[in-house]
């Protein structure tokens, strides 16, 4: 099998494929799942869940786009199938955090029966400060 890969590699085809939009738009595209990861380590905190919410929609249409236009571009439907998995496992992340109770566990504001103490004045205050309009 590598052999034939090879042998394709030194086709004018395969130099027409590489020096096309079909291999370099996807290419450029892996910068999404690719912060997408590194954000799967981040704090709950700091994801958003609009923006997760709206890239992980625009990679799922752009999958349907890559695996229906001819010749199909498996490359770019691989970036976004890998964009949408992991941001849709960052929105899970996000919605547990801050719908589903995870925040008040992580501070500590969770008692073992499931309900929620006071918090201390310093947790009270919001962390995202709130632009003036």
């Amino acid at each position: 099998m590598a052999s034939t890969f090879f042998t394709w590699l030194r086709t004018p085809a395969a130099r027409e494929y590489f020096f096309s939009t079909h291999f370099w738009g996807p290419v450029a595209n892996w910068g999404l799942p690719l912060a997408a990861i590194s954000d799967l380590r981040r704090d709950e905190e700091m994801i958003s869940g609009t923006m997760t919410t709206a890239l992980a929609c625009y990679s799922f249409v752009f999958m349907r786009f890559a695996w229906r236009v001819q010749p199909r571009n498996y490359l770019l439907f691989a970036c976004h199938f890998t964009n949408a998995t992991t941001q849709t496992m960052n929105d899970i992340r996000f919605v547990n955090y801050w719908h589903m109770g995870g925040r008040e566990k992580k501070l500590g504001l969770q008692s073992p029966d499931g309900s929620v103490t006071e918090a201390p004045e310093a947790v009270k205050e919001d962390p995202k400060p709130v632009a003036s309009q």
